[in-house]
């Protein structure tokens, strides 16, 4: 018997003074069985990155033809594709395609070895941004994954702070692709 995911919710309120963005957006979660606490709250944290009304949580891990985050225009066709993790450089390539913007959040012990092994592919595609979270960032913000959450996400200056109050976690992706 397959194990099903379990479901997350989230109050998550956004104040982005980069972008001008300040909204609360409820959010119901759906954690694969294989998925860490700190891929969800990566997750998490990519949506609050990119808030908006529209943008959307894909079916997950197990599906392999849709992103973790994504926002449609009113045609259907994709404007922002958002992946987390480290991918195959072909499934971004495939996105890139897709969609008029793809942004991937890289995090891991091992997503400075990776993007120097895909960096020089990945230049080529102008329509990808790439962002690389701290281990030890990514490590604090799983630390608030909690099956019914608060949490409030501050943005400035490039930098993230996300709390649930009692705990928080400061992050600062680090822009790889395109470089500045």
């Amino acid at each position: 018997m397959a194990l099903r995911s379990v479901v997350y919710k989230a109050v998550l309120q956004v104040a982005d003074m980069d972008r001008g963005y300040y909204a609360e957006h409820p959010l119901v979660i759906a954690r694969h069985p294989s998925e860490t606490d700190e891929r969800m709250m990566v997750r998490v944290l990519a949506f609050a990155l990119n808030a908006d009304e529209d943008l959307a949580f894909g079916r997950g891990l197990s599906t392999d033809d849709e992103p973790d985050l994504w926002r449609k225009d009113l045609t259907g066709a994709v404007d922002v594709w958002i992946e987390v993790g480290l991918p195959d450089e072909k499934w971004l390539r495939k996105a890139c395609a897709r969609a008029a913007r793809v942004v991937l959040y890289a995090y891991g012990r091992t997503a400075d070895a990776w993007w120097r092994q895909n960096q020089d592919k990945l230049a080529r595609l102008e329509n990808l941004q790439v962002f690389r979270l701290a281990p030890d960032d990514t490590a604090a913000l799983a630390r608030l994954a909690e099956r019914n959450m608060q949490l409030q996400c501050n943005v400035q200056e490039g930098q993230a702070w996300m709390g649930n109050g009692g705990r928080d976690a400061t992050l600062t992706p680090e822009r790889l692709h395109p470089s500045l």
